[in-house]
């Protein structure tokens, strides 16, 4: 192992957001003295005790370090003093990688250096090489701080659930933002996510129970509005015709500004985004004034559920502007 490279370069997924939610991060009793059990060095045999199980109590900083290594026996002194006046707020392990291979190279770790941070059982933050004073300060106030490796747990969790999301596993994405919601029941991320994945696997009702939980002064949050929207949509959808007719009623009348409306909805509810922008500005076009202004109005709901990054948003409102104020 050198000094150079990233020690995380190689864990890849291992660093992961699989976390058990337990019991949160919180003080050691007792505290500071010159150390006592809030520092010890473990072994591959010790570490599941030592580290894991500790981690479920208090914040577990590892320091995985070699004798050969003069950048290690910079920062161990740095990590120990900061550690104690940290009173109890977090634990330090080191493991000496030459006599302990084993957990350094489960972890993809390739330079010491290295510390890695366990919350509840799981790695969830780190950094590599020797870093001054002030930074291990901060590191260390980071995950042990209010909500500390916590709030990094949770943030994972949720980056992970989105991951799913993206390749549809919405019943997975639903567990994790169901554990998050269990230590953060007021987060804003997860409530939206979760109603999100409870109505893409068609329980309706539950979704709106769970928007329902969500506090008064963040019920216009953007996620939030997302997913009431394309509740909003699907029920619309649900009361419209077949779609087959609705396009020989078109193509019969191309005036027929319901027929093409009623296909954007069914486009729109078919994840064809383009075509439903294409047919509400085709309406627009031909006559701004129907049904209220009725197609515009549509439209920016879907730029609503869509969300205001969606290629489709984009695009279709470059058309809309050159429409407006061509």
């Amino acid at each position: 192992m050198t000094s150079e490279s990233n020690p995380f370069a190689a864990s890849g997924g291992q660093m992961s957001a699989s976390v058990s939610y337990g019991n949160a991060a919180k003080p050691a009793d007792g505290a500071a003295g010159a150390g006592g059990d809030l520092i010890k060095d473990t072994t591959t045999a010790a570490f599941s005790a030592d580290v894991i199980a500790a981690s479920r109590e208090t914040p577990v900083l590892v320091d995985f370090w070699a004798p050969w290594c003069g950048p290690c026996k910079q920062l161990t002194p740095v990590l120990e003093k900061v550690v104690r006046e940290a009173r109890g707020s977090v634990r330090l392990v080191k493991m000496n990688i030459d006599e302990h291979p084993a957990i350094a190279g489960q972890l993809g770790i390739q330079s010491i250096p290295a510390v890695i941070a366990f919350v509840n059982g799981q790695p969830v933050d780190g950094f590599m090489g020797a870093l001054p004073e002030s930074k291990v300060k901060e590191f260390i106030a980071r995950i042990a701080g209010p909500g500390g490796g916590k709030d990094a747990a949770i943030e994972e969790a949720l980056a992970a659930a989105a991951e799913l999301v993206d390749h549809a596993d919405f019943a997975q994405a639903a567990q994790l933002y169901s554990a998050v919601l269990q230590e953060a029941p007021d987060n804003i991320v997860a409530l939206a996510g979760l109603a999100n994945c409870l109505f893409e696997t068609g329980e309706t009702e539950k979704a709106r129970q769970v928007l329902e939980q969500v506090p008064e002064g963040k019920k216009d949050d953007a996620a939030i509005r997302a997913v009431e929207a394309k509740m909003a949509l699907a029920e619309q959808v649900a009361k419209l015709g077949d779609p087959a007719a609705l396009e020989t009623r078109l193509a019969k009348d191309p005036k027929d500004h319901q027929a093409r409306f009623d296909l954007a909805m069914i486009h729109n509810a078919k994840g064809n985004r383009a075509e439903a922008a294409d047919a509400l500005l085709a309406i627009m076009k031909a006559d701004r004034g129907w049904n209220d202004d009725g197609a515009r109005k549509q439209l920016l709901q879907f730029f609503e559920a869509w969300g205001p990054a969606d290629p489709a948003t984009l695009a279709a409102r470059r058309k809309l502007s050159s429409l407006l104020f061509s």
